[in-house]
């Protein structure tokens, strides 16, 4: 089959990218595919399960591809370091899709790069395994998101606490331009350069910024605005990213990087699960306090594509970070409209309900995912399987009346609320079970939160919370 890869990045931008090689591996075994994705880039799945399988490893690429580790900065919990990068990543290229999109083709897991700070670069069978299903299960909930295209087993042992079995994760992104990616070029004091990013961040992304008075200005507007929407999304769906760091926030706004993230299932707000944030940075709550901290970092490298006088440029910057909130409020609140299934009531109406609703929530140690999916049929006239969690049975009721009172609309409802999520507890169990080599219960994991809003009778512990117990002691790990 006859690939051809595109070296977009790696030409615009020579300085943001070191040209690398993916390492081989020893036994390589094709673990998961993901043939419809396959099929959008115009990829044969039977082609990449055989010959093509170098390909998902970055071991055998077209001629004339120019695989490359890319350059970039970051703030990570909250201190700048100045120089990261692809340590275990490499961006084989750039495809074009059956609809005429550029989407990236990256690896992650192969093999130490110049970026690797003292890391081996590879990557065990179980953590892209959770990337794989956590990212396609928030393509299905319908989050913008990195795609995961497939997982290779390397057939080489990779040492963390143990020995583990090592893999490589195949995924596919609009791109992987990052804030971190402006704040490393910003560092090197290169306008020029800056300049060329921003233009090449203007034309993958948001072309419209182009033909703006301030075409950076309006590069800067328009990642706030797809920022504001994703992360409004991830609260709706009860998703914590975990690691918030500017070099895991993306110019097209796709979530991106999927280590220490998981699903909140009790309710509430300063929920953690990442080992790494002991002090609850990136707690469910704080998400869009910190989108906005990230982008006012991102303004700070773009300051002198704003304006020549650093004050004016300031004040710009000010202005367009003022609007965060109303675009997320927006989005917020259109989402919870349609999780109360009420579209046709004022903002302002939903937003007093749903604050009051989640505040019970939290009181009563409720479920975020299942709660409303339950309150679909009290919708319908049946209250009794929603009313029965609740402790303060008096104050939900006075609730549930005012709600009832504007006709909610079930049906958009069960089309808003997921039955399926990729619960804490299943994930672990699927990829303690992938590690041993048993991948069944991450395939049936997979068919559960693939098609998540089609409740299926043969599926309903995969609609539980798990134990308290578990939850409470859950935590997650960022895998590197």
């Amino acid at each position: 089959m006859s690939i051809a890869l595109q070296d977009r990045f790696v030409s615009d931008l020579p300085e943001l990218a070191v040209r690398w090689q993916a390492e081989s591996a020893p036994e390589p075994r094709l673990l998961v595919l993901n043939t419809v994705l396959a099929g959008e880039l115009g990829l044969d799945p039977d082609w990449l399960r055989g010959p093509g399988l170098g390909l998902l490893l970055g071991s055998d690429v077209p001629e004339g591809a120019a695989p490359a580790a890319q350059a970039y900065a970051g703030h990570q919990f909250g201190g700048f370091v100045p120089r990261l990068g692809d340590g275990r990543a490499l961006l084989l290229g750039e495809l074009t899709d059956a609809e005429g999109r550029m989407r990236d083709l990256h690896l992650k897991g192969s093999g130490r790069t110049p970026f690797a700070r003292g890391g081996d670069g590879l990557a065990a069978v179980g953590p892209m395994l959770r990337e794989y299903v956590i990212s396609e299960a928030m393509h299905a909930l319908g989050v913008p998101t990195t795609r995961a295209l497939a997982v290779v087993a390397t057939g080489r042992p990779v040492y963390r606490e143990t020995q583990l079995p090592g893999a490589v994760l195949a995924r596919v992104a609009s791109s992987h331009l990052r804030v971190g990616t402006f704040q490393y070029a910003a560092s090197t004091g290169d306008r020029p350069l800056l300049t060329r990013l921003a233009d090449h961040a203007i034309a993958r992304h948001h072309p419209s910024a182009a033909d703006a008075e301030h075409p950076y200005l309006a590069l800067f507007d328009a990642v706030i605005a797809a920022q504001a929407d994703l992360v409004a999304r991830w609260m709706l769906v009860g998703f914590i990213h975990g690691v918030m760091n500017t070099d895991n926030m993306t110019i097209s706004g796709e979530t991106i990087d999927y280590g220490p993230c998981a699903f909140m299932e009790a309710y509430d707000p300063e929920t953690v699960y990442s080992s790494i944030d002991s002090w609850g940075r990136y707690a469910y709550g704080n998400q869009p306090s910190v989108a906005l901290w990230n982008l006012a970092r991102f303004a700070e490298a773009l300051l002198p594509l704003f304006d020549e006088d650093t004050e004016r440029a300031i004040k710009l910057a000010e202005t367009s970070l003022h609007a965060f909130q109303g675009h997320y409020d927006r989005r917020w609140t259109a989402g919870m409209a349609d999780k109360l299934g009420l579209p046709h009531v004022p903002g302002d109406v939903v937003g007093g309900l749903a604050g009051e609703v989640l505040t019970q929530l939290q009181q009563n140690g409720l479920d975020y995912t299942s709660f409303f999916r339950r309150l679909a049929e009290a919708a319908r006239g049946d209250a009794e399987p929603v009313r029965g969690e609740f402790i303060d049975l008096a104050t939900f009721d006075d609730w549930l009346t005012r709600w009832r009172a504007l006709q909610p609309d079930a049906d958009l409802m069960d089309r808003a609320n997921p039955v399926y999520i990729p619960r804490n507890h299943l994930v672990e169990e699927a990829l303690t079970a992938a590690t041993a080599g048993d991948l069944a219960p991450f395939e049936a994991l997979m068919a559960a939160v693939g098609s998540p809003f089609e409740e299926r009778a043969e599926l309903e512990r995969y609609a539980e919370p798990g134990q308290k117990e578990f939850t409470a002691s859950f935590r997650t790990f960022c895998g590197t």
